[in-house]
């Protein structure tokens, strides 16, 4: 085989310009696609609601108390600022807190009004308010509709579609329940002020003096889950302003700027209460206890001072002796130091106990009210304390396995370890002092008894009531210091800037952005599209895609035929389709000078499979071989599926089957046909064996005779790739020309023949591209010269007068068609 015929390796490349064109090919399908993603972002940037976000700047500081000193010991400031910052920060995220914000705000509840494309969010934009009675269930996602008649008076109606169960909430003790009510319309009047109870809602509409009603405009409430809600509000931003900032910014995003101001506004207050209360707690507690120790201690001194006032009286003594008054007075200040021991240790006693059988530390009892000043045991009180209200308040928004309350019982249990140390050795000394009060008091009690009866008797009633009265006052005082401290205690949250509405704010919808992303997508969804289309494609729809899969030689490329008939050449004979089939015929005739052909020369035409145009080629072929007045002779040796007979309108009953079988002869199957120098002999009857027939020696016959006869012999033949007769028939001829179909033939259909091609099996094959269509749509022209394809069709005025323009079919001719074929 000549060295132009070898085979290469074809190797598969992704073809990037042919990608290129196939996009620009499809430009109606991305037009298509991005206007639908910019309508789809228009209606999008239109209809969706404006998002707002609102901001507010708080401080946590440590605002020491001014009269907090280490005598009262009613505060504590255990952590520094750093750590109520955090704890700030995770309390203005915490469930607990967000609820108290819902709460006070009545948040649970949407005020709505109608909107250009849907319900908008109306707070504060109705000329009512609802003062809710959260004592009584209210119904859940309803809307309830109102509407002002006057300033005064108003309609409340809602709509039941249909009879079924509605869900209602209790927002004082957050149960839900169910009511069923029958299919209608509730309407009724009412006027404002009014308390209003229905089934389904409880409450009283108040006018709103910043808004006018307008008679005739429907507004809406509906009530809301309240869990739900507060969920809502969970996802409030609160950031340092700074890393390690005291400083907070908090960030809340939602469709209703005034909402979001009253709600930020509304949390720093709440936190800014709650933190107060924490700060008073000691303080909150010790008054209450020394409340109630006071009226106990009251009650004593007044029966003391009875007694006393009875006994002077029953026996004329008002004044001790001088002897007398020095010994009370000195056993008097022994009794109140003998009382402040005692009173210490029965808390260290009290607290101790408490620290050991009891888990939750928040009614510690304060140490000052024992008159306690000891450092260690004020702070580590304190230290506890504030831990337990912590994890307390933590209860409500983390699941108790959280890691934060290990945590904070590890710092707990710590703290007690210490402070159980701390009493202990605090009892031990109490108890050394108190023995030694005990000592003087006993020596004292003893000069005593050396007085007279009525003086001992005197005396001790005296002590008495000097101890009372000491305790008394010494309660008094720490009622009034508790009450001072508490009044002057201020919260640690300073607001910096409170939120506000000053026009802005808008961060939603991104208009840009959608416009952007519908760009994006508009294009991307048509891109992947015609790569999809054209990596799965496995059909030929180039000539490149020839070029790769195979390396046996292109001779030509056929265009689409845009007429009905298979007789292009004869009905068309100046079209640029005949130019086309004369090109073939000039390749082919250089085929057989190069192998040095002379007389009679043989084309057998093939394909992969049916319907790639075998046929239609072999006819015009064949025809432009008789019109160069060359005699041709076309063979139907398809004995499986003749054809070639209706188009030359000749009968099909006497053909090659006959002859091959011996039925007749050879001028009887050669019939005639209308154009000159073309002779046809069609396949004749289907046989049972077509195979045998076709390797039988009398076909050899046939082929001789014919040369002898005839200056070009054309041979249509069955598909290649479904039977083999064709590669039995490839030994009687001196050119092959095998049919691919663009946008038909599979790629690996080549396998078989690049095979055959390879191992020498098949020779003098050549590709005729058929049916090829340009980017343009039309039809391709004429190739030439052996190995080219490249043909001219109509390539605007440069092929003015040279070929025949053809119509193409117009609708109406399509449909005839179709209705024809069936």
């Amino acid at each position: 085989m000549s060295e132009e015929f070898e085979i290469n390796e074809t190797h598969t490349t992704f073809d990037f310009k042919g990608f290129l064109f196939k996009l620009l090919h499809h430009w109606p399908l991305f037009l298509v696609s991005l206007a639908i993603a910019f309508s789809i972002a228009y209606y999008i940037n239109v209809r969706k609601l404006p998002i707002y976000q609102m901001e507010n700047m708080v401080s946590i500081k440590d605002d020491q108390n001014p009269f907090f000193t280490t005598n009262t010991s009613l505060t504590f400031n255990w952590g520094g600022t750093t750590d109520k910052v955090n704890t700030a920060v995770i309390t203005l995220q915490s469930r607990s807190h967000n609820e108290k914000v819902v709460e006070r705000l009545q948040y649970y509840m949407d005020y709505l009004k109608e909107g250009k494309y849907q319900q908008e969010n109306a707070y504060k934009q109705t000329p009512f308010f609802v003062e809710v009675d959260t004592t009584k269930p209210q119904m859940l996602n309803q809307p309830i509709k109102v509407v002002f008649k006057d300033s005064v008076n108003f309609n409340l109606s809602v709509s039941f579609e249909e009879a079924r169960n509605i869900r209602l909430q209790n927002y004082s003790t957050k149960e839900t329940s169910s009511k069923f009510v029958d299919a209608g319309e509730f309407s009724q009047d009412f006027k404002i002020g009014e308390h209003i109870k229905l089934p389904f809602f409880n409450g009283t509409f108040m006018p709103n003096p910043d808004v006018v009603s307008r008679p005739g405009t429907p507004y809406y409430i509906v009530f809301r889950n309240y869990d739900g809600i507060v969920k809502r509000y969970l996802g409030i931003r609160v950031d340092p302003e700074s890393k390690g900032s005291s400083v907070l910014k908090m960030r809340l995003t939602g469709n209703n700027k005034a909402q979001l101001v009253d709600y930020l506004n509304t949390s720093v207050e709440v936190l800014s209460e709650d933190m107060l209360e924490r700060k008073n707690l000691f303080a909150t507690k010790t008054i209450k206890f020394i409340d109630s120790s006071l009226a106990q201690k009251s009650e004593e001194l007044s029966n003391v001072q009875d007694e006393l006032n009875q006994f002077k009286n029953k026996n004329a003594i008002f004044d001790l002796a001088s002897e007398g008054s020095e010994i009370n007075a000195k056993l008097n200040e022994l009794d109140l130091r003998k009382e402040s021991v005692n009173r210490e240790l029965n808390y260290f006693n009290t607290l101790q106990d408490y620290l050991i059988n009891r888990s939750d530390y928040r009614d510690v009892p304060a140490p000052s009210v024992a008159g306690i000043s000891e450092a260690s045991v004020v702070s580590g009180v304190g230290k506890i304390v504030a831990l337990a209200e912590e994890r307390n308040k933590f209860q409500y928004s983390y699941k108790e396995d959280a890691p934060i309350f290990n945590d904070i019982d590890r710092q707990i249990n710590a703290v007690k370890t210490v402070l159980l140390e701390n009493i202990r050795s605090s009892k031990s000394l109490k108890n050394q002092e108190l023995a030694s009060i005990n000592r003087d008091i006993g020596r004292y009690e003893g000069e005593i008894r050396k007085l007279p009866k009525e003086q001992q008797d005197l005396l001790n009633i005296e002590r008495r009531y000097n101890l009372s009265q000491g305790t008394y006052n010494l309660f008094l005082a720490k009622r009034s210091e508790a009450g001072l401290v508490k009044a002057a205690n201020v919260s640690d949250v300073m607001v910096i800037d409170s939120a506000k509405d000053t026009g802005g704010g808008q961060i939603g919808p991104n208009t840009q952005l959608n416009y952007m992303m519908a760009g994006l997508l508009g294009f991307f969804f048509p891109l992947i599209f015609v790569f999809l289309r054209v990596f799965f494609d496995t059909k030929i729809s180039n000539v490149k895609d020839l070029n790769r899969i195979t390396s046996i030689p292109l001779l030509g490329i056929i265009g689409k035929s845009p007429i009905e008939s298979n007789l292009v050449v004869l009905t068309k004979p100046k079209s640029a389709m005949a130019e086309a089939f004369r090109a073939l015929r000039s390749s082919l005739q250089f085929i057989y000078k190069k192998q040095g052909i002379k007389g009679a020369k043989t084309v057998l035409v093939t394909s992969s499979v049916s319907g790639e145009g075998k046929t239609f080629c072999s006819i015009n072929l064949a025809s432009v071989f008789a019109l160069s007045e060359k005699k041709t002779v076309l063979v139907g040796l398809d004995l499986r599926k003749p054809k070639i007979f209706g188009d030359f309108n000749i009968n099909n009953d006497m053909g090659v089957v006959n002859y091959l079988i011996d039925e007749t002869d050879i001028d009887t199957v050669i019939q005639k046909t209308e154009i000159a120098n073309l002779d046809v002999i069609p396949s004749g009857p289907i046989p049972p064996n077509p195979s045998e027939l076709l390797i039988s020696e009398k076909l050899d016959e046939l082929i001789d005779a014919l040369k002898e006869r005839y200056d070009y012999i054309i041979l249509d033949s069955p598909p290649l790739g479904l039977v083999s007769d064709s590669l039995e028939l490839m030994k009687h001829v001196d050119a092959t020309l095998y049919m691919a179909r663009f946008n038909y033939t599979h790629k690996n259909m080549f396998t078989f023949v690049n095979e055959k091609y390879k191992t020498g099996e098949v020779k003098h094959i050549s590709i005729v591209l058929n049916g090829y269509v340009e980017k343009s749509g039309r039809g391709y022209g004429y190739g030439y010269g052996y190995g080219y394809g490249y043909g001219y069709g109509s390539y605007g005025s440069y092929g003015n007068g040279y070929h025949e323009k053809i119509k193409p079919p117009t609708l109406l001719d399509r449909v005839k068609k179709i209705f024809r074929r069936k």
